[in-house]
């Protein structure tokens, strides 16, 4: 954007024969390029040692002198166009300390911790939250699981409600199923749902493909799927890519409450938890209701905390008059 135009009109401009840093006494021996490169970095010729042919500065001295210098507020061009370093292991070089042991990263955890610092650096994210009661989903579940079993042979799971429900706020809010291209917002006339699943190498996000076209029965056998694949570290690229909107379920493993990361380039995930009973307010008494947490993380460059409450409310009343999901038994 502005940054790269600004630093592809300071490369072509035409570099002085002299740079005035710091006191230098006479031209600096080296190219307009490496010029570039020092003043970029603060660095005047006399803080740089040449090791060049006929005391002539190479490239190597003026990283060489860089490194030892305190970093500026103003970064060298390459640091302010380039995505933030992947976190790294400590070196192998270094022993472990008593009962300590040094394990290299994996490539997927690699991959994992290079996405989510991207997605930190990259975007502006705010969670907001709400809280669900989910008996009207429990009755109806027990009320029809049996016939739904029969008909599609597979139980019909909470997922398949979560998922509908998404789409349903999709499309009355359609900027959370956007993302930024650039200075661009691209919005998404699809609905590819990735499903945060744990995989037989970590988490992993396979998406589900046009699920407003799909039936409850069939979201949970996509979903069931995937997950198998998942297990057996079977999922291609194409399961992984192109999602549109993230669901995040901690709740299968305990969490009460979390603050989701975004998926890039996706600017909304939607993060649910444990079902648990607690007392609510019924009318003018109190009464223990299963309820849960839900959360939005959003990119607040593109949508607004309205639109981000508004969106967790309709997920709030698909699922607590899901009635107005169709139930096919």
């Amino acid at each position: 954007g502005d940054v790269i135009a600004e630093i592809e009109a300071g490369a072509s401009a035409e570099a002085p024969a002299v740079q005035p840093h710091k006191g230098t006494d006479g031209p600096a021996k080296a190219s307009p390029a490496l010029r570039r490169l020092m003043a970029e970095n603060d660095l005047a010729a006399s803080d740089v040692q040449p090791t060049g042919p006929a005391g002539r500065i190479v490239r190597q001295d003026v990283l060489r002198a860089a490194e030892g210098k305190q970093p500026k507020e103003t970064a060298p061009a390459e640091a302010r166009v380039a995505p933030p370093p992947v976190p790294t292991v400590p070196t192998r070089k270094a022993e472990p300390g008593p009962r300590e042991r040094i394990v290299p990263m994996t490539p997927m955890r690699r991959t994992v911790a290079r996405r989510l610092l991207e997605a930190q650096s990259q975007a502006a994210i705010l969670t907001t939250f709400n809280e669900v009661n989910m008996a009207a989903v429990m009755a109806l579940r027990e009320r029809y699981q049996e016939q739904f079993q029969k008909r599609h042979g597979i139980k019909l799971g909470f997922m398949s409600f979560y998922v509908k429900a998404a789409v349903d706020a999709l499309k009355a809010f359609p900027v959370v199923n956007a993302e930024v291209r650039g200075t661009d917002i691209v919005y998404k006339d699809h609905y590819d749902i990735g499903v945060a699943v744990g995989g037989g190498k970590g988490l992993v996000v396979p998406v589900l493909r046009d699920t407003d076209r799909l039936s409850l029965a069939e979201v949970e056998r996509g979903i069931a799927e995937l997950a198998v694949k998942a297990r057996e570290n079977r999922l291609t690229m194409q399961d992984l890519q192109g999602g549109t909107f993230t669901i995040s379920n901690g709740g299968i493993y305990g969490s009460m409450l979390s603050t989701p990361i975004l998926n890039p380039p996706q600017s909304g995930i939607l993060g649910l938890h444990a079902i648990q009973k607690r007392p609510v307010a019924v009318g003018e008494a109190i009464a223990l209701r299963p309820m849960m947490y839900v959360a939005l993380s959003y990119d607040h460059r593109i949508i607004d905390g309205r639109e981000a409450v508004q969106f967790l409310v309709r997920i709030k009343e698909c699922i607590e008059d899901p009635e107005r999901i169709l139930i096919e038994v």
